[in-house]
């Protein structure tokens, strides 16, 4: 049977369309990365030196190679995080090795929150926190455009209130 025959077409559904975060949330947490690892490996550095001698500060090393392997490790997992809103719920997709997607439906969604930190307002960022019925499906989309994390809280509380209003 073919896809495009009419016993499916009543039971097919649209794909949804995914949205990927802006690429502001994956320089700050690369710029989060190499401050911290950059200061932990002079650190390091200076005092192997200064106490052990100047072979130990080769250990220095350490924090440097984690973090080569956390600047492919952050860019992996920046590419895996994905929304999309649909009909009846917003889908939040996210994970490389245990991929995790979480289904919200707007009628059970009882507040959406706009929140952004410091170190996120300097890059221009702002999450969007889902809070529903159930504490366990709370979800979250980081790293965000404001205006793009306010049109999506407006959108979702419109939604939000139309669905559950209809229970």
């Amino acid at each position: 049977m073919e896809t495009g025959s009419p016993e499916n077409v009543g039971t097919m559904r649209a794909e949804p369309v995914w949205i990927g975060l802006p690429p502001g949330l994956l320089r700050m947490r690369r710029l989060l990365l190499v401050v911290w690892l950059g200061l932990l490996a002079v650190g390091l550095g200076l005092l192997l030196g200064m106490l052990a001698g100047p072979g130990w500060a080769a250990f220095a090393l350490l924090p440097l190679a984690l973090m080569a392997w956390g600047w492919v490790m952050i860019g992996r997992n920046w590419r895996s995080w994905r929304y999309a809103e649909r009909a009846d719920d917003l889908l939040i997709s996210r994970g490389v090795l245990w991929r995790e997607e979480t289904v919200v439906p707007y009628g059970r969604m009882q507040l959406v929150e706009v929140t952004s930190g410091p170190v996120e307002r300097r890059f221009g960022l702002a999450s969007v926190q889902l809070h529903t019925a159930a504490a366990a499906t709370d979800a979250t989309i980081p790293g965000l455009h404001p205006a793009e994390a306010e049109r999506l809280r407006d959108r979702l509380t419109e939604l939000g209130e139309a669905r559950s209003a209809g229970l």
